[in-house]
C-alpha cells in the first residue's frame, strides 16, 4: 500500500471517530445509560470516551503517531466493548431503540473488522 493511499484510508478511518467522540459533548444523556453500572459516574466516563475518540483518531490521522494511536484505538475498542456488553445482557436502548440479539451480533462483528482496520493501518 502507497503511503499516500495508508493516509487516506487513515482519515477515512478516523473521521467517523472523530465525529462520533464530538457527539458525546453534543447529546451526552444518549451515551449515559449504556455506561456499565459498576464503573459510576456515567457522565465522567462518557466525556472521557469522547475526548479520547477523538484524540485517537487525529492521532491515527496524522502518520507520525499512527502507529501508537493505532495500538490505543485497539485497547480503546475492546475497553469500549463493555458499553455493548452491557447494552446486550441489559437490553439497554441507545436513542430510544432497542437491538435484538443478530443486531447485538453484528455489532460484534463490526468491532472485531474495526479492530483488525486499526492494525491494518497501523502495520501492527
Amino acid at each position: 500500500m502507497t503511503p499516500r493511499t495508508k493516509n487516506r484510508l487513515a482519515i477515512a478511518y478516523g473521521l467517523p471517530f472523530v465525529w462520533v467522540g464530538a457527539m458525546h459533548f453534543v447529546n451526552p444523556g444518549v451515551f449515559d445509560p449504556i455506561v456499565p453500572p459498576y464503573l459510576g459516574m456515567p457522565r465522567f466516563w462518557v466525556l472521557l470516551t469522547g475526548v479520547t475518540e477523538i484524540g485517537v483518531a487525529v492521532g491515527i490521522m496524522w502518520p507520525k503517531t499512527r502507529r501508537i494511536a493505532c495500538k490505543l484505538m485497539i485497547a480503546q475498542l475492546a475497553l469500549l466493548y463493555l458499553a455493548n456488553l452491557n447494552m446486550w445482557w441489559n437490553d439497554i436502548p441507545f436513542d430510544g431503540m432497542t437491538m435484538g440479539t443478530l443486531g447485538h451480533w453484528i455489532r460484534l462483528a463490526v468491532q472485531v473488522l474495526l479492530v483488525a482496520c486499526a492494525a491494518m493501518i497501523g502495520g501492527l
